[in-house]
């Protein structure tokens, strides 16, 4: 049997295929610190919940494909805390933010068109190019930089004719960058220039540190007609199995064209559309200030244990919850499984992200891994030590083999 090109061209996520390693090493019995995934620890509110519970209609019923009024009143009045003005009209609930992304994609590029994205970025952005036959053309970023962007000539000179939209996150997944208001103002040029889209993928907007000043690219007034911002609760509101996500955007007839999509796939989950809503209404400041408050020591702990480690190097991150670190090892992923498979120490190992696969550039990332500080501080002091303690083993285990 054959299989499309299409598909069978497609990466795996870097981020779950060495899943299997870890299971058997949990199956052995060992225990396994996962810093490779960012599935956080904490404590959804409970309004969620008690929204899904108090549902009390005789039939669960098709929502309309745009999404259900509760939710998207409440996304808009989410966003003018923001200082972003959106109309009803303006929004579309997705199947997480990754649905979001994906039918912005089909709805801007035709097979052999590309988009711009600061590398290292989310893996799947990569993912979901291929699978509409659309390419991502790497803007590189460099840790002694703190992954911020190049020069504005060095974006401009990676665009072509075949290139339809610049797409950021930010803050950055892997990176932890936070785009200055510079930045965010220079993009905002260039796509107004070269008649490109803009696409932010926003989901980590709550999670920046130490009073780091953020510009939302919905605050750009200059762009509205060309900004898609992509949204989520997953990370926002530790609701990763809600899958609620949304696209926001003035441009309707944009909007329009993704609707066609939204149809197809009928709605989305009525209930968790309900528990979304409720979470933007009734969550108080005060659970997203502690929660930023305690991402914020987390981090300081996991890059103080990598500190400590002979060969390290990374860059304090200001935003989301990731560090990106270069391992003085030739290949991370042969780490990684390493670690999976033949490290223990007091019966624990930990698993990680290899960061080649958070790249487009071929070579780059290679001796590179992703950690997601989603743990408690004594979980990341000790995943910490068990990381410093497997490379002092893998290498001896290397000059050995």
């Amino acid at each position: 049997m054959k299989f499309s090109k299409r598909l069978k061209s497609m990466q795996a996520s870097p981020i779950r295929k060495l899943a299997p390693f870890a299971a058997q090493a949990k199956a052995d019995g060992v225990k396994v610190y996962h810093l490779n995934i960012g599935q956080p620890d904490i404590k959804t509110p409970e309004c969620f919940f008690n929204a899904v519970k108090n549902f009390n209609e005789p039939v669960l019923e098709y929502a309309g494909s745009q999404g259900i009024p509760e939710l998207i009143e409440a996304l808009q009045k989410y966003y003018e805390t923001y200082d972003m003005h959106f109309s009803k009209d303006d929004f579309i609930v997705t199947n997480g933010g990754s649905e979001g992304l994906l039918f912005t994609f089909m709805a801007m590029c035709d097979p052999g068109d590309n988009i711009l994205i600061p590398e290292p970025f989310y893996t799947n952005y990569n993912g979901f190019g291929q699978s509409i036959n659309m390419e991502v053309k790497p803007i590189t970023t460099k840790a002694e930089n703190g992954f911020h962007l190049p020069p504005k000539e060095e974006i401009v000179a990676q665009i072509d004719d075949k290139t339809k939209a610049i797409l950021v996150s930010n803050p950055g997944n892997p990176t932890g960058c936070v785009y200055t208001k510079e930045e965010v103002y220079m993009l905002a040029e260039i796509v107004k220039e070269h008649d490109l889209w803009l696409v932010a993928d926003e989901v980590y907007r709550e999670f920046i540190y130490e009073g780091l000043q953020y510009t939302s690219f919905g605050n750009v007034k200059e762009i509205e007609d060309r900004c898609v911002i992509i949204d989520s609760v997953s990370k926002r509101y530790s609701a990763c199995g809600a899958r609620i996500g949304s696209i926001a955007c003035k441009n309707a007839e944009l909007m329009g064209e993704i609707m066609k999509l939204c149809q197809g796939r009928l709605c989305i989950a009525t209930l968790e559309q309900l528990g979304a809503a409720a979470l933007f209404n009734e969550t108080p400041a005060s659970y997203l200030k502690a929660v930023n408050e305690e991402y914020c020591k987390r981090r300081d702990t996991l890059y103080n244990e990598l500190m400590k480690v002979d060969g390290v190097i990374c860059e304090k991150p200001m935003g989301a919850f990731y560090i990106v670190a270069k391992l003085p090892v030739d290949n991370a992923e042969d780490f990684v499984k390493w670690m999976l498979q033949e490290f223990r120490m007091d019966g624990a190992t930990v698993m990680a992200t290899p960061a080649e696969g958070f790249y487009a550039t071929p070579g780059l990332g290679r001796d590179e891994i992703r950690l997601a500080y989603i743990l408690k501080e004594e979980d990341l002091k000790v995943a910490g030590k068990l990381l410093a303690e497997g490379l002092k083993a893998y290498k001896t285990a290397m000059a050995n083999a």
